[in-house]
C-alpha cells in the first residue's frame, strides 16, 4: 500500500511540474471561479485554505477575493508532530516562511472556531472524493476534528483517478472541484 501511494505521489508531482504554464493558468482560473461560486452560493463566511507553493493550484486570486469580500480566511502553519496551527489571514502581504517551503500568516492569532468550508490540497483524488496527500498525514489529522465543515478537494484533470490506494486513517472529502480536460 505504501509503495503504491509513493509511486502515485511521484507520478503526480512529475505530471504537475510538466503542466504547460498556459494550461495551468487556465485550470487555476477555472478552479478559482468555481470555488468562488460555491462560496457565494452557500454564503460561506469562514474558509480554511492552504497557501499555494511550488506547482500547487494557485488559488491566490480566490484568497484575495475572499479577503476583499470580508470572508474570514484561515490558513495553516505546519507544526512538528504532523499538526497544523490555524491562523487568521488578514493580508497576503503578511506571511512568514515555514517548513517544507510552506508559508503561513504572520503573527500569532490562532483561530479557535469552526469552519464553513475547508479547501484541501492534494496530489490525487478519486471519484468518491478520497484524497492522496503528500504523505505527512497533516490534513487527515486536521479534518478528523472538523466533521461538520464542508470539505472540498481541488485538482487538475490528470490528478483525478478512478480509485486511489486508501488506508484506515484517510479522510474522505465532501466534494471535488476539477476542471474538464479542455476548458478553452
Amino acid at each position: 500500500m505504501k509503495a503504491e501511494k509513493s509511486a502515485l505521489r511521484k507520478e503526480m508531482l512529475v505530471r504537475r511540474a510538466r503542466l504547460r504554464k498556459k494550461t495551468k493558468n487556465e485550470y487555476d482560473q477555472w478552479i478559482c471561479r468555481s470555488l468562488w461560486e460555491l462560496i457565494q452560493r452557500h454564503n460561506y463566511r469562514t474558509v480554511h485554505t492552504y497557501l499555494p507553493i511550488g506547482t500547487e493550484i494557485n488559488i491566490t486570486p480566490l484568497i484575495n477575493q475572499m479577503l476583499a469580500a470580508g470572508i474570514e480566511v484561515i490558513c495553516p502553519k505546519t507544526l512538528p508532530k504532523r499538526q497544523l496551527e490555524n491562523r487568521v489571514l488578514y493580508s497576503m502581504d503578511q506571511l512568514e516562511n515555514g517548513p517544507f517551503g510552506t508559508r503561513h500568516p504572520a503573527g500569532s492569532e490562532i483561530f479557535p472556531g469552526q469552519y464553513d468550508l475547508i479547501i484541501v490540497p492534494g496530489l490525487a483524488f478519486d471519484e468518491h472524493q478520497n484524497r492522496l496527500g503528500y504523505g505527512g498525514g497533516y490534513y487527515d489529522r486536521f479534518l478528523a476534528g472538523y466533521a461538520e465543515a464542508r470539505t472540498v478537494g481541488i485538482c487538475y484533470p490528470f490528478q483525478k483517478k478512478n480509485t486511489i490506494p486508501l488506508e484506515a486513517h484517510d479522510v474522505q472529502l465532501n466534494m471535488l472541484v476539477c476542471p474538464p480536460d479542455s476548458i478553452s
